[in-house]
């Protein structure tokens, strides 16, 4: 377990959660917003005893894995109690009536558990994390939330920086701290107030902006409940923030997953796996942890969809912000340019696009942008959807966002799926043993590792 040692920030915001009722963190990721509000609840439950059962609303992948690693990563939390409210209707009952002190459930759920308490609320703080997934003030499960809010103590909400094109969503987000107190009881007073019409068809308003100066407005109303930091102000680092996401696939996925795996390897059970035949298990088995791979014939079979269900969650988490995401097999591109309204990375004319803030989500292949391919001007957040093994295509890759005239601390989160060579890659490109004999000895084990235990 690791000694917490907090940045001066994190003690801020830490004793921000403690003095106040209702508070928003807005912190870029790599910030630590989660073990700094664990730790505000270990003194709010254990020092201060103002807390006593307290609900974290978060995306599922979230839900499963993020609160209880941090509470096993940290010397400082050791006796807190967690529970994960997943699975089905019977396990969540289950789990709602063991006696811990933080409870974890995803945010599809919401409904359900307002429904199953009613007025019998019984969770006296209540955090969310990826409060921008609450932007939506028609959604049920806003109103869910909205319905038992006067019955909860302290509510925090956890997300990241919104940009300036996301501000009309941070009302429903608001709302839920203050009820309306600072920027109207309405979403129409608080667009009225500080929008104006943008894209419009005769009356039909499809989408609004701000009006000149009103995003100094709003930041002036909230400043007082909210507080907004960017990671280029608090972390002394000139690399960029890597974070990976991982990915838990549910056991039937896992099992077909495992059974083509098994396939793969079988016949080189007793033989030995020469350079060639290395590389074509690796894309094989990176093809498989993405969620898809190419059979004898060149046709497509469909695994799972779980890396496009996580890369949903975090353009969704950017709020606004531009997103770069690097593919590694036909198949990844397909199928991220069905689910999203991305653009590829062919033309110069995309490149001056994307660097003109006029493409939300630019997908590209690592080979296609190398050396001298500047994209630092158009966004700061890159996503691997699937990795690849050659160091170079990675380091390259990761430069394009990351390079000399980027004005924001750069992200690259990475896609990876547990218990795969997903894994495997990611290891060896932080060692960076990405040789011929690496990717032998690699697959050799991956071997012993699925045939053997």
């Amino acid at each position: 377990m690791r000694t917490f040692n907090p940045r001066p920030y994190q003690s801020y915001c830490k004793d921000r959660i403690l003095r106040e009722k209702a508070l928003g963190l807005f912190l870029r990721p790599g910030l630590g917003k989660t073990v700094t509000a664990l730790t505000a609840i270990f003194e709010l439950v254990y020092d201060y005893f103002d807390a006593v059962r307290v609900l974290v609303i978060a995306p599922k992948r979230v839900a499963q894995m993020v609160w209880t690693d941090e509470i096993n990563e940290w010397s400082h939390l050791r006796g807190l109690k967690i529970i994960r409210v997943l699975g089905t209707e019977k396990q969540r009952i289950k789990a709602l009536n063991t006696p811990v002190d933080i409870y974890v459930i995803n945010r599809e759920n919401v409904v359900w558990l307002v429904e199953y308490f009613g007025k019998d609320w019984p969770f006296d703080m209540v955090i969310v994390d990826e409060s921008s997934s609450f932007k939506n003030h028609q959604s049920k499960r806003f109103k869910a939330l909205r319905r038992v809010r006067p019955l909860v103590k302290r509510i925090v909400l956890l997300t990241g920086t919104p940009a300036p094109k996301s501000y009309l969503n941070l009302w429903p987000q608001l709302y839920l701290l203050d009820r309306g107190e600072r920027l109207g009881k309405t979403i129409t007073a608080y667009r009225d107030k500080y929008f104006e019409p943008d894209q419009r068809n005769g009356v039909m308003v499809y989408s609004w902006r701000l009006k000149d100066g009103a995003k100094e407005l709003i930041d002036k109303a909230i400043s007082d409940i909210c507080v907004s930091m960017s990671g280029k102000d608090w972390l002394d680092v000139k690399e960029p923030f890597i974070n990976d996401i991982k990915i838990v696939l549910p056991d039937p996925v896992m099992s077909v997953y495992k059974q083509l795996e098994r396939d793969l390897l079988l016949p080189y059970k007793d033989g030995d796996v020469v350079a060639s035949t290395a590389a074509v298990l690796n894309n094989k088995l990176l093809q498989l942890a993405n969620g898809a791979i190419y059979d004898e014939n060149k046709n497509v079979r469909h695994i799972h969809d779980f890396k496009l269900d996580a890369l949903e969650e975090l353009i969704d988490e950017a709020q606004g912000e531009p997103v770069f995401v690097l593919y590694a097999y036909q198949h990844d591109r397909d199928r991220i340019m069905k689910r999203f309204n991305a653009r590829e990375l062919k033309t110069e004319r995309d490149k001056n696009d994307w660097n003109a803030g006029k493409i939300p989500v630019l997908i590209a292949h690592p080979a296609s942008c190398g050396h001298g391919l500047n994209l630092q001007f158009g966004g700061y957040i890159t996503v691997w959807f699937g990795l690849t093994w050659d160091f170079e295509l990675y380091d390259q890759a990761n430069c394009r966002l990351n390079r000399p005239g980027q004005k924001e601390q750069g992200i690259i989160h990475r896609i990876l799926t547990v218990g795969t060579m997903d894994q495997v890659c990611a290891d060896a490109l932080k060692t960076k043993d990405i040789t011929q004999n690496g990717l032998m000895e690699a697959i050799k084990a991956r071997i012993q590792e699925v045939l053997y235990g």
